[in-house]
């Protein structure tokens, strides 16, 4: 289970990430990154950053009601193994397609594995 530090909860979170961010897409998920979370400080929060968060949009294209929560599980356990990877002011947005039914752990750990590699590879000019 993913710390509640460690998740998006809010729609206009999960709009800036997708909007803003960077895009991976492999044949089970799609995944959108933001390096750097734009800091809007609320009332009795200092505004500290606590680490990366992630954050799961699981639509019914997937399957039904057991189909994608079993679905948000396993993408939750292997984001977790991976959350590490990612700097501490990022947020990742793991969005799953309709593969994501079918797929195995294994599949989907090996889809946010190689979109993460992706994603983090530096880009030069």
């Amino acid at each position: 289970m993913l710390p509640a530090q460690a998740r998006l909860r809010r729609r206009p979170e999960f709009t800036a990430v997708v909007r803003s961010g960077r895009r991976a897409g492999r044949p089970t998920m799609v995944l959108h990154y933001l390096p750097e979370r734009p800091v809007t400080p609320t009332p009795g929060d200092p505004g500290t950053v606590g680490g990366p968060r992630a954050g799961f949009v699981v639509g019914k294209a997937v399957g039904n009601s057991v189909v994608r929560h079993r679905v948000t599980r396993r993408l939750r356990a292997v984001v977790l193994d991976q959350l590490d990877r990612l700097p501490v002011t990022a947020d990742l947005v793991v969005r799953a397609r309709p593969e994501a039914g079918t797929a195995t752990s294994a599949d989907l750990r090996r889809d946010l594995t190689a979109g993460l590699d992706r994603l983090l590879r530096v880009r030069t000019p």
